[in-house]
């Protein structure tokens, strides 16, 4: 009796994994390719740039949405191969507060609040974290100078003092 009970209830569990299989809403496709060489970047965990955002009074921040000390930054690309003609560049972190335009200060003792730091793209376009920037060309045979720039903004009316640190690992995608 027991071993029937249980055969039936294994049935009936695939029988409603199978339903639920098919039942889709939606599809996504997932498209890319694996190529055989990259650009070498200047800029690895191993070897990171730091960017200076210098000492900011909390006096500059008026407004939720005031933005300070902007300040350019450039990730080198060399030797890029033949077949690699355009690249752009996704920066990944913490949020601050949800809002992924915004990364998030690393939390630390004294931490400053009610700020995080903007990054932009050459065109002045404000970069999401985990969406690709516009694309950038790129030549073989030449250094790729990839300018973009970090400011401090606001995320509250409110901003206190302190450390105001951040860190975003990015990803060069070629396209």
């Amino acid at each position: 009796m027991k071993k029937n009970l249980i055969v039936a209830a294994l049935a009936s569990l695939s029988v409603l994994s199978a339903a639920s299989a098919f039942a889709a809403d939606g599809q996504v496709n997932f498209k890319g390719e694996i190529i055989d060489s990259a650009c070498t970047v200047a800029n690895t965990p191993a070897a990171p740039l730091d960017v200076t955002l210098g000492q900011v009074p909390k006096s500059s921040f008026a407004a939720t949405g005031d933005t300070a000390a902007p300040t350019k930054f450039t990730l080198k690309l060399t030797n890029c191969p033949a077949t690699v003609t355009k690249a752009s560049v996704k920066f990944d972190g913490t949020a601050a507060n949800g809002d992924n335009s915004v990364l998030a200060l690393t939390q630390e003792t004294g931490v400053a609040t009610g700020v995080g730091v903007q990054i932009t793209d050459s065109s002045d376009k404000v970069l999401p974290l985990y969406t690709a920037s516009a694309s950038y060309p790129l030549v073989e045979t030449a250094e790729n100078s990839l300018d973009f720039v970090a400011r401090y903004i606001s995320t509250a009316s409110t901003v206190t003092a302190g450390p105001a640190n951040a860190v975003a690992s990015f990803t060069v995608n070629y396209n």
